[in-house]
């Protein structure tokens, strides 16, 4: 821009101005780099990501049972205690032997059959896989080991409803991935791992593209040919050798795999590719010959067979939706940073803009059309969530946010493409009392197995209440540690209060509502409760800001206009005139000082808590303001009888902060308490109570 490098991105050309028939300006689009996500992205589903067939194993009773009791903070496959058809109970009466109790008796054979249970992958392996598929590389800001809500977090590979095969299957698949990884540029081909050949280039360039196997057994068997996870090639039943033409292979770029199917234990002596790519001036051949290869009558759980059909873009999307993220290309480095919204404001500096302001005109309006936000998972139709939806009239994990029903508009949702499963506590039926295991049921509300959305899920290891494993229909054994399914981070919440519900529900566990860290409380409240304040508005003003501003500013920076401090809604900038059309947010909760410095202590605990205007459902909640050392007291949080039920913005140099406090019962007492929070998330101690009862 005027000879100065401004940034990386796309430029799209969207129309000319003529004069005399002759060029005079034109209109142009810039986007930043991280539309290239998108674009790489594509169609592709996560079955493309042929990376996470290294953590193929064979599906067994052996392997399921090591999985289980593997621990998740060292494994990257797990399996989890969820069932997708039989229901499982505990009962310590000897004497009682149905199928799906889960007491260890030596004398009854019952519990948890091996292939009622599936593997889990960690969530951070596929997001390294997505990087290394398309070459992205993601910053650690977010995406690191030491941040338990995302790193602790699995996907559960769960492909179809049911059983992972028909247990009466005599056939079965397993993966050729013999290959040495090597490279051929001219035919811009590579085997990117022991399993996957990789095609490039341009398609209809590829004058040969052959498949062949070689075998001296009698058995049968078949091939099938996977291009991004989807079959595009099935042998059917043959026997001894077999060719596979370029013609039916649907020459494409992207990944191929190899899966053989037979009953039979077989030999191949020689599976190969058989490459040609026309270089115009010559035409360049190859080929990759895999060592022996022997399939054995044991079933490979191929990640890319299992793992959920949903495209990695929504898979991704939805991690961003969950955990509030935002990403931006390092225009140097080429990085993709990934950070919370939160840690992307906070890094943003401040930008003096008085003496470039038209102060001729302006405006200022509303700034959301919402009256609401709703957030929620895209699935809760199992049976515990669908029942929890029944009996209390509300969608399990939702939160609806409306500040008070203050403003009007529209509802804007924010769904993931998720399931979001309400897991089950045992108790011992033959006592009453409460067992350590925890699992989930996989089915609907007609306990019919289910397929449903992708499911999240936090494996946690668990031990106290030993249970049975069925290893066949004879015979079981007794585990001591297992991994059960949880929503939260950890089983108690003085370990964590981190979970990924958007509302604050009653843990699954504990059966208290103390994990208060909630999606919503933890990475979107603060800013929601930023912009859908009654005091907040969206100023529409001209401006002619100097390269200096235009060529370094961010969207996390403020601007400063004769003391008062906007967040950046957008800037349009026409090139010709200098003329820049701002608009921008004032930013109610920036702290005096334009960086925030790093603190580690509390507000001021607030004092003098009064109740007024007490009604039979509802009454007013005063208190006199806390002080902060620090970053400044950026909110408070209001308790209901230990409960968190509302948070009020702290404007600077207010004295009173006051709460409406609404759908009480009348006659009953409630016990009120406040807490104050700083812009470094330090929270104080709650107040001395105060109790308040409405009028009867």
């Amino acid at each position: 821009m005027n000879h100065l490098k401004f940034r990386k991105g796309k430029i799209k050309l969207e129309g000319v101005e003529l004069k005399n028939n002759v060029p005079s300006s034109y209109k142009v689009r810039f986007t930043g780099n991280t539309i290239k996500l998108k674009d790489l992205l594509g169609e592709d589903k996560l079955g493309a990501l042929t990376d996470l067939n290294s953590n193929t194993l064979v599906y067994n009773a052996a392997n399921v049972k090591t999985k289980l009791q593997a621990n998740p903070a060292t494994t990257d496959v797990i399996a989890p205690l969820i069932t997708h058809t039989e229901r499982l109970t505990y009962n310590s009466l000897t004497s009682n032997n149905d199928k799906g109790n889960l007491h260890y008796d030596s004398g009854n054979v019952h519990g948890v059959s091996w292939d009622d249970l599936k593997f889990g992958l960690r969530v951070d392996t596929i997001i390294q896989a997505i990087g290394t598929n398309y070459g992205i590389t993601f910053s650690n800001d977010f995406f690191n080991s030491s941040n338990a809500p995302y790193y602790n977090l699995f996907l559960w590979l769960h492909r179809k409803k049911g059983y992972v095969e028909s247990p009466t299957a005599t056939e079965v698949e397993s993966l050729v991935d013999t290959w040495a990884t090597t490279t051929a540029s001219q035919t811009l081909t590579l085997m990117s791992n022991t399993s996957t050949l990789y095609v490039g280039g341009t398609p209809n360039r590829y004058t040969k593209l052959d498949l062949k196997l070689r075998t001296t057994s009698g058995f049968s068997y078949s091939v099938s040919v996977q291009l991004n996870g989807s079959e595009v090639y099935n042998s059917g039943s043959v026997t001894g050798d077999l060719d596979i033409p370029k013609e039916d292979l649907n020459v494409s770029q992207g990944s191929y795999n190899v899966i053989i199917q037979s009953a039979q234990n077989i030999t191949f002596s020689e599976v190969t590719w058989g490459i040609g790519y026309d270089l115009i001036v010559v035409e360049s051949f190859n080929t990759y010959a895999s060592t022996t290869f022997s399939h054995t009558n044991a079933f490979d759980f191929i990640i890319t067979q299992q793992i959920p059909d949903i495209k990695t873009i929504d898979f991704l999307t939805g991690i961003f939706k969950m955990f509030n993220l935002t990403a931006y290309v390092d225009d140097d480095t080429g990085v993709v940073i990934v950070k919370t919204l939160d840690s992307y404001y906070s890094g943003g500096t401040s930008y003096d803009v008085t003496e470039f302001i038209d102060t001729e005109k302006s405006t200022v309006n509303v700034a959301l059309p919402f009256k609401e936000i709703t957030f929620e998972h895209g699935d809760t139709k199992t049976l515990l969530a669908n029942k929890h939806s029944q009996i209390f009239n509300k969608t399990w994990s939702k939160t609806e946010y409306q500040n008070g029903e203050k403003l009007d508009g529209k509802i804007y949702k924010v769904k993931t493409p998720f399931s979001q499963l309400k897991n089950e506590r045992l108790i011992d039926n033959n006592n009453n009392t409460d067992t350590s295991i925890q699992y989930g049921f996989f089915v609907d509300d007609n306990q019919a197995p289910y397929y449903g959305k992708p499911l999240l899920f936090y494996p946690i290891r668990n031990s106290g209440t030993n249970i049975s494993f069925l290893n066949n229909s004879t015979t079981h054994s007794q585990i001591v540690n297992y991994n059960i399914p949880s929503n939260s981070v950890a089983l108690s919440s003085s370990t964590s209060k981190y979970n990924i519900n958007f509302n604050n529900e009653i843990n699954e566990y504990t059966r208290e509502n103390d994990f208060t860290d909630t999606l919503f409380n933890a990475y979107h409240s603060d800013y929601i409760s930023d912009v859908f304040d009654q005091t907040n508005r969206l100023t529409k003003l001209t401006a002619y800001l100097p390269l200096r501003i235009l060529l370094n500013y961010t969207l996390a920076d403020r601007f400063n206009i004769s003391g008062t401090t906007y967040k950046i809604n957008s800037i349009k900038t026409n090139m010709l005139t200098g003329k820049s059309d701002l608009e921008l947010l004032n930013d109610i909760y920036t702290p005096p000082a334009p960086i925030i410095p790093p603190d580690t202590t509390p507000p001021t605990v607030p004092t003098n808590l009064l109740s007024s205007n007490l009604t039979t459902t509802s009454f007013q909640l005063c208190w006199v303001r806390s002080t902060d050392s620090g970053s400044g007291v950026r909110s408070y949080s209001v308790y209901q009888d230990g409960v968190l039920i509302q948070r009020v913005s702290a404007v600077p140099n207010s004295f009173d902060y006051c709460a409406l406090i609404r759908g009480l019962t009348s006659g009953q007492t409630y016990s009120m308490t406040v807490s104050a929070i700083d812009f470094n998330g330090n929270e104080s101690a709650q107040s001395t109570a105060l109790s308040v009862t409405t009028i009867s």
